[in-house]
């Protein structure tokens, strides 16, 4: 179960849906979450809905959306890919990113996939001490023609 305070909401999992998209827009506003992962437009929102091969979660607290996360496969790794978290960034630093992840991983629908990466850009330290932090391992430094930290994760067995 995941850690709550006392007046903090449930903290609950389920598909982005387009009824969520004019939230998620205007978090984009901000300029740290546009530089690592804007820009955030309708082509976007399309891409989502019709997407066969990937995942798109929304974590709510209460009403409230507070963090979305992306999955894509990886077949060449045999790895689920975190391939974008964003977090409300007037939540930014209270644990929601934290939360909508172990949230996502802990899913009856996640156990049976076992390894996990995430790319992350070089100039976001933030993210990178994120993954650190939820001790994800370092696997592969940037390089001239890959500017991403390659994280990885193992579900213990």
């Amino acid at each position: 179960m995941m850690e709550r305070t006392p007046h903090e909401p449930p903290l609950h999992l389920r598909r982005f849906v387009a009824e969520d998209f004019a939230t998620y827009r205007h978090w984009y506003a901000d300029a740290l979450l546009d530089q690592h992962l804007g820009p955030m437009d309708d082509e976007w929102l399309a891409h989502v809905l019709t997407d066969t091969e990937g995942e798109q979660w929304a974590a709510l607290a209460g009403e409230a959306l507070v963090a979305v996360v992306g999955l894509s496969l990886d077949p060449e790794h045999e790895a689920w890919v975190i391939s974008d978290l964003a977090v409300d960034p007037a939540r930014r630093g209270q644990g929601w990113g934290r939360k909508a992840l172990l949230g996502l991983l802990a899913l009856p629908a996640m156990q049976q996939r076992p390894n996990w990466r995430a790319y992350v850009a070089d100039d976001n330290p933030g993210a990178q001490a994120f993954f650190d932090a939820l001790g994800w391992q370092r696997l592969l430094a940037p390089s001239a023609d890959d500017p991403f930290w390659t994280f990885g994760w193992r579900r213990p067995q």
